[in-house]
């Protein structure tokens, strides 16, 4: 693996593709799954960063993640799912910012 400016981001995302060769899901189930995960642990806007970045690889669209925040909002309550929602507007700021930081790398 190559040395990169985001060594613990590049973990994360191996992690997560590792994993979903092991789970026997469908790229979609697989998905939904983590995503109601990081609801009900309140996860940070970075785990959200991680996991949806391989969203379009996995079949899983915005119409999908707001299901699931409907879904699970009856379990979790409301304020996780909002919670969620803020996380998730974090996790594109920060994905924006990690794009632009390797962009002004590669042009030096």
């Amino acid at each position: 693996m190559a040395k990169t400016d985001t060594p613990v981001l590049d973990l994360l995302a191996k992690m997560t593709e590792d994993s979903a060769e092991y789970a026997d899901l469908d790229p979609r189930s697989f998905m939904i799954a983590r995503v109601a995960a990081l609801v009900a642990v309140d996860a940070p806007p970075v785990s959200y960063m991680v996991n949806l970045g391989a969203a379009e690889d996995f079949d899983f669209s915005v119409e999908d993640l707001q299901a699931v925040f409907a879904a699970v909002a009856p379990i979790v309550g409301t304020a996780r799912v909002a919670s969620a929602a803020g996380h998730v507007a974090r996790a594109l700021g920060l994905a924006i910012a990690v794009a632009d930081q390797e962009a002004e790398a590669g042009a030096m």
